[in-house]
């Protein structure tokens, strides 16, 4: 039977209208130690430009029009500039087109890895005011979990999956953002169909900057008030990952995390861009009278087996979610070198 599937994404603010292979590859983890994460983190996320999420057609008096449509725009875009001015706020393409008069704009946008110019001209809507019919979002913030912290390489790793838009699926341009440490203060449990979530608020404490979102998760530089009282943990191989048990490190109350037992059950598909490597179940009782299984905000929950990093969770399975992905830690390290 196919699961479903949710990405345990950050939740989104702003706009809103929220045959099996097995790889072995050469280490680039062998002896490699890091400080394990498991704490909670607020990210702060602001995009690289505005992501546009929906095209939406409006009366001028005499018809509904969509200008953006009819100049090519598609959902998807990533608008960059107007007139050769750099934009990275809903604010100044709304401004931008307020202010045309009618007069054409031209947008840079990014589709597809390719940049690209379009011409749109803006339209009166009954209220009098130009528009280009786009609903576009330019930030998000939400809560998610650190997987480890490289003092060596001055860089944290979390979530085992991108930052997405939660209308798209896109994953969003970074153009600045920033961690800071979360509590955790209340929990939505996942139920069959539905999954849950960790409920907290941020702190004032910087954990970093993001410097990178991909898909197999989220890196930022680490401030300077890191404590190494945290564990040193080597990261494990991936051809030693096996099935049978293992631990969750994972914050459900507050923000200090604690271990509970679960199962790595299925080895999928070692692929260093996938984050999709292995099944987990949740076996711990504790755990599942709280949480139901695994909730949103658990991504980048650290998973430990024969004392090694072994990877980070990353999906629930919407119709059980006592199971989910998991991503290795050695292709979390091998994408952040890459």
């Amino acid at each position: 039977m196919k699961k479903f599937k949710k990405i345990l994404s950050v939740a989104l603010s702003g706009a809103i209208l929220l045959g099996f292979s097995q790889i072995t590859a050469v280490s680039e983890t062998e002896n490699q130690s890091v400080y394990l994460g498991g704490q909670p983190f607020g990210v702060k996320f602001y995009n690289n430009g505005v992501v546009v999420i929906n095209l939406e057609s409006y009366y001028d008096g005499n018809k509904y029009v969509c200008p953006a449509k009819e100049g090519g725009i598609k959902v998807n875009d990533v608008i960059k500039e107007v007139n050769g001015e750099t934009i990275c706020t809903n604010e100044a393409l709304q401004n931008a087109a307020v202010s045309s008069n009618g007069e054409t704009i031209s947008l840079t946008i990014e589709r597809d890895g390719k940049e690209l110019t379009k011409n749109v001209m803006p339209k009166k809507n009954t209220a009098g005011m130009y528009l280009i019919g786009a609903w576009v979002r330019d930030s998000c913030a939400g809560i998610g979990t650190i997987t480890y912290y490289d003092t060596e390489k001055n860089y944290f790793a979390a979530l085992g999956h991108g930052i997405c838009d939660n209308d798209t699926s896109l994953l969003l341009p970074l153009g600045s953002g920033e961690a800071v440490h979360a509590n955790i203060n209340g929990v939505t449990k996942s139920s069959c169909g539905k999954a849950g979530s960790l409920n907290g608020y941020f702190t004032d404490s910087t954990i970093g900057y993001l410097i990178k979102n991909t898909d197999v998760g989220v890196y930022g530089t680490i401030s300077d008030n890191f404590s190494d009282s945290e564990r040193k943990i080597e990261i494990s191989d991936n051809h030693d990952i096996e099935t049978g048990s293992a631990e969750l490190y994972t914050t459900i109350e507050g923000e200090e995390p604690q271990y509970y037992s679960i199962e790595i059950t299925r080895i999928v598909n070692l692929n260093s861009d996938c984050n999709e490597n292995f099944v987990i179940k949740i076996t711990d009782e504790k755990l599942m009278k709280n949480c139901g299984g695994i909730v949103q905000g658990m991504s980048g929950s650290p998973i430990i087996q024969n004392d090694k990093l072994v990877g980070a969770v990353t999906h629930v399975f919407l119709n059980n979610p006592s199971e989910g992905y998991g991503i290795t830690a050695q292709n979390m390290v091998t994408n952040y070198s890459e």
